[in-house]
């Protein structure tokens, strides 16, 4: 198991052997996802992050007080 420090500025490095592993270098995207206390990560393929982009700016409509209030009879 590899282990990485923690900075000051929230950031850590990925071990050579990992990077390597997961075929990831300067510049790429990385994808995280936590689950039961676990992190997995992976390397961001292109649609990953496009659909990342395109839809974060959509997300903060839904679940919104008049979004709930427009939908609350169906």
């Amino acid at each position: 198991m590899d282990v990485s420090k923690l900075t000051a500025k929230n950031q850590v490095t990925i071990p050579a052997d990992v990077r390597q592993r997961l075929g990831v270098k300067s510049g790429d995207h990385v994808a995280f996802e936590v689950d039961d206390g676990k992190v997995v990560v992976r390397k961001a393929r292109p649609v990953d992050w496009a659909w990342s982009a395109a839809v974060g700016t959509t997300l903060s409509e839904w679940s919104s007080d008049a979004d709930e209030e427009a939908f609350r009879d169906l």
